[in-house]
């Protein structure tokens, strides 16, 4: 004999028809060097990750990906490593310093398999925010594809990208330049406390990404000498 439920399900009721509420991620805050939130497209909707990457005392300056990691989103983390250690006297870098610190990039939920380009900008910002030790600006969060000339493309999912950071308590989102046309797309009520930003080189994320202040207890790496 199958269950009867009501028409009008109190919340209690859709617990038990449903099951649990799964809980979604929510923006943690800037205090740890290294952390960027980012914005994802799943088949099931939108979704924000963060993007967590660490140094260690070590030859080689060793580059590790972990977090089930697919091919294209692989390779974006490397395009990214490399723009850093391109333009590191931008960020007061000394070169040498890549070769006296490996790096790891780890995205969480392990379980669970990532692909992608769209993480290409999100990765580049943990990576300088981790040797700059610098940390993120808060509430913001981003989505692009990064090329080895410096250039951020657009990506798909935007309309679902955006509602997720909506819900995750985010006030502001870098996109490509070329995304604005899908977000104009967008019916402003569902994104009108957003704020965006719209790019055209990896040099204006940083540049909005990055705040002057330095994270607590900063790890030291060796800085280029100031001249005047």
């Amino acid at each position: 004999m199958k269950e009867k439920f009501s028409r009008n399900p109190q919340e209690k009721e859709l617990t038990k028809i449903l099951g649990p509420a799964h809980l979604k991620d929510r923006y943690q805050g800037n205090d740890v060097a290294g952390v960027v939130t980012g914005l994802a497209w799943t088949p099931v909707g939108g979704d924000i990750l963060f993007i967590e990457a660490s140094i260690s005392k070590g030859k080689g300056g060793k580059l590790t990906l972990t977090g089930n990691l697919g091919d294209v989103m692989k390779e974006s983390a490397v395009i990214a490593m490399e723009y850093l250690k391109a333009h590191c006297e931008q960020f007061g870098l000394e070169p040498a310093v890549f070769d006296n610190w490996n790096v790891h990039i780890h995205v969480p939920e392990g379980a669970t398999p990532k692909d992608g380009p769209s993480a290409g900008i999100t990765m580049l910002t943990s990576l300088a925010s981790c040797f700059t030790q610098r940390k993120v600006k808060p509430n913001l969060a981003m989505t692009g594809e990064i090329t080895l000339r410096g250039r951020v493309l657009a990506v798909g999912g935007i309309k679902e990208k955006l509602l997720a950071a909506r819900r995750a308590g985010i006030k502001e989102v870098i996109l490509s330049l070329d995304n604005k046309k899908d977000v104009d797309e967008i019916k402003k009520d569902y994104i009108k406390d957003l704020k965006f930003h719209y790019v055209e080189k990896m040099s204006d994320v940083l540049r909005l990404a990055l705040m002057k202040e330095k994270v607590q207890n900063p790890i030291e790496l060796k800085q280029l000498e100031k001249t005047n």
